[in-house]
């Protein structure tokens, strides 16, 4: 494994690990296997990728995924410029010359067509067929699929086949501990400790309501967002309801009951 300069870890991402995730980041790179990431929404999940490559020296490259995107916008198609037809890589195909990681976020989203496109480079071929132009592209050194998804999202119509999902190597990610989420909240917002552990009792309450019908709860991510505004000025109680509770609901009746846990946790803070 190549050793990291300090220079190289003073330009890190921060990232709280949360248990032994950046050894096995570094080994299934080292293997030069591939990474399925499982986990909810502000987990984590793409700090993670940023500082596990920013540790590794591998450059990054991160397709956000979504209903249209097709095996063509990963791979790459001909385009028409001053009269003439040239191929233009997609950023898959990128990545794969030149030895990038390459992070595709909440892959499920994709179109179906894309996850075929992928199987050739999770298996011990490390190949991209570019049928348009007939080359088969191996992966340079140091070339990494991570891929991602959030479990809660998942149905009958979106999900990993396991033809797909038994191709990678698979790591769970949860929210962090309490001791671990603050120092995230204090990191990430340069506020008080007091506040980080007001928003990390507030989350914990949160995250327990079952009776409402939420989608997601308070992530690590929105937590970060109320401390930014806290640490601006703003009344934590204000905060919260801009960042947290109005981010996850837009039903009334919803955004009561969750108001009321924001008095009850954060109370006088102010």
């Amino acid at each position: 494994m190549e050793q990291v300069s300090a220079r190289q870890l003073a330009a890190t991402p921060f990232y709280a690990e949360q248990g032994d995730e950046c050894r096995l980041f570094e080994q299934v790179h080292a293997s030069r296997l591939p990474l399925l990431i499982k986990g909810p929404t502000g987990c984590g999940k793409t700090r993670f990728v940023e500082h596990m490559a920013a540790r590794l020296g591998r450059p990054l490259i991160t397709v956000s995924c979504h209903d249209d995107l097709s095996a063509a916008d990963l791979v790459g198609r001909h385009l028409i410029g001053g009269g003439d037809t040239v191929w233009c890589d997609g950023p898959l195909t990128r990545a794969v010359r030149g030895g990038a990681i390459c992070y595709l976020d909440e892959v499920v989203e994709a179109r179906k067509d894309t996850t075929v496109v992928l199987h050739p480079l999770a298996d011990d071929r490390r190949v991209l067929p570019i049928e348009r132009t007939g080359e088969l592209l191996h992966a340079a050194p140091g070339f990494m699929l991570v891929i991602s998804y959030n479990p809660g999202y998942q149905n009958l119509l979106k999900g990993l086949k396991p033809s797909t999902r038994q191709r990678f190597v698979a790591l769970t990610m949860g929210y962090p501990t309490p001791a671990v989420e603050r120092s995230i909240i204090e990191a990430e917002s340069q506020c008080t400790p007091a506040v980080a552990a007001r928003l990390v009792q507030l989350a914990q309450a949160l995250r327990r309501l079952t009776e409402h019908d939420l989608e997601e709860t308070a992530s690590t991510r929105l937590l970060v967002m109320a401390a930014r505004l806290a640490a601006a000025g703003l009344p934590l109680r204000q905060a919260c309801h801009a960042a947290i509770v109005d981010a996850l609901t837009d039903d009334g009746d919803t955004a009561a009951a969750l108001a009321e846990v924001v008095e009850a946790m954060i109370g006088d803070s102010d």
